[in-house]
């Protein structure tokens, strides 16, 4: 497993694709499987899908998961991910804000309803023939928030048969960057999307246009 930040506290690691983060069947699961690898209890302080790689949090204490835990509920924490579509938005930028629903057979969409809304901020760019690149900032943490997010916009990401994305070698979200405090100092880790063709073939030009956009720093939003 690639650990990009050993602290007494915590871990963050670069969650590889096709893992779970617990047991599915004979699967142990990401945070079984680390934590036997490491020899030590851990708490995931957030989560990714099966299908997402990158940035991923892990607590070493009770005390270090009930602390980065409150920041990410109180929204203190800026999280960006990158995700590839082959079809073109509506908008090349924008809000996405909605109630999401249950829908059939474990998949969630997003209504006009805003009670308790997903919100999402994104921006979007033609990446290579027939390719789009997207920079997300999530506002709050709903379950497969960002893939019915960039369904809703009429590009789903590739590689994301649930939500009606083309077929691709994987699904194509990454989590690319986190920001949380510890202690007082700010920190913040990047993942490379160093999994998948794709990825791999585009990472310089794709993390170059990212890094060139201002996100809010945190996410609170009206």
């Amino acid at each position: 497993m690639d650990i990009l930040l050993r602290h007494d506290h915590f871990y963050v690691i670069n969650k590889p694709a096709g893992i779970g983060m617990h047991q599915e069947g004979d699967s142990p699961g990401l945070v079984r499987r680390l934590s036997e690898e490491l020899g030590e209890p851990l708490y995931p302080v957030h989560r990714l899908d099966k299908m997402t790689t990158g940035v991923l949090l892990l607590a070493r204490t009770v005390e270090a998961n009930r602390e980065l835990s409150r920041q990410f509920a109180e929204r203190r924490t800026r999280k960006l991910y990158l995700a590839l579509s082959d079809r073109k938005p509506g908008k090349k930028q924008g809000l996405i804000r909605g109630d999401m629903e249950k829908a059939r057979g474990g998949s969630w969409k997003l209504t006009r309803g805003s009670a308790n809304p997903a919100i999402t901020r994104f921006y979007s760019t033609p990446l290579a023939e027939g390719l789009r690149a997207f920079l997300l900032q999530p506002h709050t943490g709903k379950t497969h928030q960002l893939r019915v997010a960039l369904k809703s916009l009429g590009s789903p990401i590739l590689g994301d048969d649930r939500y009606g994305g083309s077929p691709a070698d994987r699904g194509y979200l990454h989590a690319w960057k986190l920001d949380f405090e510890w202690q007082g100092r700010l920190l913040s880790v990047t993942a490379p999307p160093d999994q998948g063709v794709l990825f791999v073939e585009l990472a310089e030009p794709l993390t170059r246009w990212a890094a060139s956009l201002q996100p809010e720093a945190a996410s609170p939003v009206p």
